[in-house]
């Protein structure tokens, strides 16, 4: 009897604990928008559709009219083109330039090259467009068997370092 009783005081105490200490959580918003620090932008991580996503093709290939040919295959894929021009030569698969606005929208764009592109965050960038930088290395876009299949491997949208996740849509 005396035993049940000492254990019965100890998953009272244990209880009252664990209260206590979600309570007074001071991290309760770490990783958030509102525990975000000063100066960091904030990420979109949304995972856009195709259609919502806006990009410039640039030709970093020692091929000429790549930009052009590929720009058209991601316009048969939904997405808004808003440029086609030429950079400085890459030997990469590609160059996902991007901000804090298309997080989200360069995730989804790494899943068209099987996560081979190198990501290049921009925290300063203002506005929501992913540059794609085709470099020599690049040979086709993914399927769409093979987007989804990327896009599960990668895993769930992250901030890059030094930005809070922004607070999801309502």
């Amino acid at each position: 009897m005396r035993a049940l009783v000492v254990v019965g005081l100890l998953g009272v105490l244990a209880l009252v604990f664990v209260v206590t200490a979600i309570v007074r959580d001071s991290q309760g918003k770490a990783g958030t928008a509102a525990g975000c620090p000063e100066g960091w932008p904030l990420a979109d991580l949304t995972l856009h559709e195709p259609k919502d996503v806006k990009i410039n093709v640039l030709n970093a290939t020692d091929e000429v009219g790549r930009a052009g040919s590929v720009a058209d295959d991601f316009r048969n894929r939904k997405f808004q083109v808003q440029k086609v021009g030429n950079a400085p030569k890459e030997d990469k698969v590609a160059l996902l330039v991007y901000g804090p606005k298309a997080v989200g929208s360069a995730h989804l764009l790494q899943a068209y090259f099987l996560n081979n592109a190198k990501p290049v965050y921009d925290g300063k960038r203002t506005d929501d467009v992913v540059d794609v930088v085709l470099g020599n290395n690049f040979q086709q876009l993914a399927t769409t068997t093979e987007v989804n299949q990327s896009l599960g491997d990668s895993g769930p949208v992250e901030a890059p370092p030094q930005s809070c996740p922004s607070p999801p849509a309502k």
